[in-house]
């Protein structure tokens, strides 16, 4: 165990067996109270633990005493295992297995893109264990659930179908990476085991939704398709005019804190 920067440890776990196992980078910040409620950083497809607003959450927990988890899924940042291996599933196992590792007793999902679907099927997951976190709310980021059967799948081209029919996987051009995007035939598959919007969505706690109305890679209506699968919960969404996908703007980061502060520290005494 390393410590980085004050208060935070560097940790890794193994997640897996034989030939299935991949080391999984976390960068654990602990709360001033073995109590505190804990952030929980879900990333998105390609991104990693270092990001700016995975930077922004940590800082917001360094200030208020919160707990703050951040890790990056196989394939991802400082993990290890191939990319290509990935799948929902995989990312998922990989969640819920630092979940374990650390122990938190509250938590607070913070998702962007792909992980506010990660953060919706580990709810999911979470309701069937006996100890488990407590998921106190979630703030989900131009949130993609399902976004391999919803937003990939029906724009595939007749070269793309042929690809991953030949070839396992396809590629296209990235606007945030010189490297093009891979999809896989197993990511694709596996995502459709793992759609959320199929019925009501019992997340059981409050969840606001930050989406931008100039994201070109989730269309806001995707956000506003998701609030129909949530009508048991408090949820709100905020449409930010002008906003991307990342989000990452400084008015962007003071709409993220001001979220998660109303979501925890106006409701918990951190004690």
């Amino acid at each position: 165990m390393t410590n980085t920067a004050p208060g935070l440890a560097e940790q890794r776990i193994s997640v897996g067996d034989e030939i299935s196992a991949r080391d999984i980078a976390i960068l654990y910040r602990p709360g001033k109270s073995q109590d505190a409620t804990a952030l929980v950083w879900l990333g998105g497809y390609r991104s990693d633990m270092t990001g700016t607003k995975a930077l922004e959450m940590d800082a917001l927990a360094a200030e208020h005493g919160l707990a703050a988890i951040r890790f990056d899924y196989s394939g991802h940042g400082a993990s290890g295992g191939a990319f290509r291996d990935g799948t929902i599933s995989r990312w998922l196992e990989e969640t819920i297995a630092v979940l374990q590792h650390i122990k938190p007793k509250r938590i607070v999902l913070v998702g962007s893109s792909m992980g506010g679907w990660i953060a919706l099927r580990l709810v999911q997951e979470l309701s069937k264990q006996k100890r488990s976190p407590k998921v106190q709310a979630m703030v989900l980021i131009a949130p993609a659930p399902d976004f391999t059967f919803e937003l990939i799948e029906p724009k595939l081209t007749e070269a793309e179908r042929q690809s991953l029919a030949e070839r396992g996987y396809f590629e296209e051009p990235s606007d945030y990476s010189p490297e093009p995007n891979i999809y896989t035939r197993a990511l694709m598959e596996d995502g459709s085991r793992n759609r959320v919007m199929t019925g009501i969505i019992e997340a059981g706690c409050p969840i606001h939704i930050l989406q931008g109305m100039a994201d070109p890679d989730v269309p806001f209506g995707h956000a506003l398709k998701l609030v129909e699968f949530l009508p048991g919960d408090d949820v709100v969404l905020t449409l930010i005019r002008d906003g991307d996908h990342r989000l990452s703007r400084p008015q962007d980061l003071e709409k993220l804190k001001a979220v998660i502060s109303a979501l925890v520290l106006n409701d918990q005494k951190l004690g």
